[in-house]
């Protein structure tokens, strides 16, 4: 429970952001006032989609070329994608898939492609673009309490719902040829969002080099790598952990063992930058990432890289980024997938300052 403070007022004097029109109660709070910054465009400048309109994967597939970055999503047996193409111009999609409220958020500055089950107690909460940013991350507010939240790590920080945390949802980000091909009966998010925006252009064109400086992040980076290097991050037992994905290039495959767990993190190329060039089609091969739990019917699994997938070496099946194996003894079956997004590092580091970095075999 989050205590009023007594002095906010003081603390709202002297911020770097408006509080004109918000009716967020500002003496509930979890972190410093002077750590906001605007983001340069007022609330909901950057719209939401709160009311996603669908495509089957032969219309999408009209206009998503294959490398092209998505979100991928699925709840109870529904799957769906989430084009970056989209997200990069909306960040947030208030969306129900399987049965449950979702919001489906990226945050272009971090490379943070996050979702959440939007289910707070009995409410669900709707939620938008606040205007403002703490260390370069998207904060978000919701319509019900006007409380602000850190996208990064889905925490409220602001309002009635300071300290209140949402449920984070495994989500990926992979090529739109993988998730196609992993989910040939899913559903797309269209580009019918009742907004004109020329999706498939990067309005962040050149924003993904590695040794250049975060736009309006005033930390100190943690110098263990390049600010803007993308890492697979994860919470692991409450342990902070992140793989670069410059090692993950080279080995492709991580067999991780902490705490008595046993987890695999894959590597798979052919996934365009959505930060690179102006037409996202045509920027930079990044490659994607799938971490899960290597354990299946309580054998332990550990795997290697095979030219176009996974081969577990237990009994030779063959497995995608998402975890699925598609061929051999275990086809059909599916890994647990663990929480985790492919944020650049400065982010990340800036909210876990604990991280241990991996620093391969």
């Amino acid at each position: 429970m989050v205590e009023p403070d007594p002095h906010f007022q003081d603390a709202l004097d002297n911020a770097q952001f408006r509080t004109g029109g918000w009716k967020t109660d500002f003496s509930l709070h979890t972190v410093m006032y002077h750590e906001f910054l605007s983001g340069g465009v007022p609330r909901d400048g950057i719209p939401p989609l709160d009311a996603p309109v669908h495509e089957s994967i032969a219309d999408a597939d009209r206009w998503l070329e294959d490398v092209q970055p998505v979100v991928a999503l699925e709840i109870n047996g529904a799957a769906r994608a989430y084009p970056l193409a989209i997200l990069t111009w909306h960040e947030i999609a208030n969306d129900t898939l399987g049965g449950v409220p979702v919001s489906v958020t990226f945050c272009p500055l971090c490379n943070s492609a996050v979702a959440f089950d939007r289910r707070v107690g009995q409410a669900v909460l709707d939620f938008g673009v606040s205007g403002n940013l703490r260390h370069s991350d998207l904060v978000m507010w919701d319509r019900q309490t006007e409380s602000w939240w850190q996208q990064l790590t889905g925490e409220g920080i602001v309002g009635t719902y300071a300290g209140y945390r949402l449920e984070m949802l495994p989500a990926q980000i992979v090529s739109w040829r993988d998730f196609k091909a992993a989910f040939p009966q899913a559903d797309v998010l269209s580009r019918d969002t009742g907004y004109y925006r020329d999706y498939g252009r990067n309005p962040y064109s050149g924003y993904d080099r590695a040794d250049q400086s975060p736009f309006l992040f005033d930390g100190r980076p943690d110098e263990r790598l390049l600010p803007m290097e993308r890492v697979a991050a994860l919470f692991l037992d409450g342990r902070p952990l992140a793989f670069p994905f410059l090692m993950l290039e080279q080995e492709r495959v991580v067999n991780y063992a902490a705490n008595g767990r046993n987890i695999a993190v894959l590597f798979q190329p052919g996934t365009a930058s959505a930060l690179d060039q102006s037409r996202i089609a045509e920027s930079r091969d990044v490659g994607s990432t799938g971490i899960f739990e290597a354990e299946l019917d309580g054998q332990t699994l550990t795997f290697r890289p095979e030219a176009g997938g996974f081969v577990d070496d237990q009994t030779g099946s063959v497995w995608n980024v998402l975890g699925q194996a598609v061929t051999g003894p275990l086809a059909g079956q599916s890994l647990k997938p663990i929480v985790h997004a492919n944020h650049f590092w400065f982010a990340w580091a800036a909210f876990a300052p604990q991280t241990q970095v991996y620093g391969g075999e």
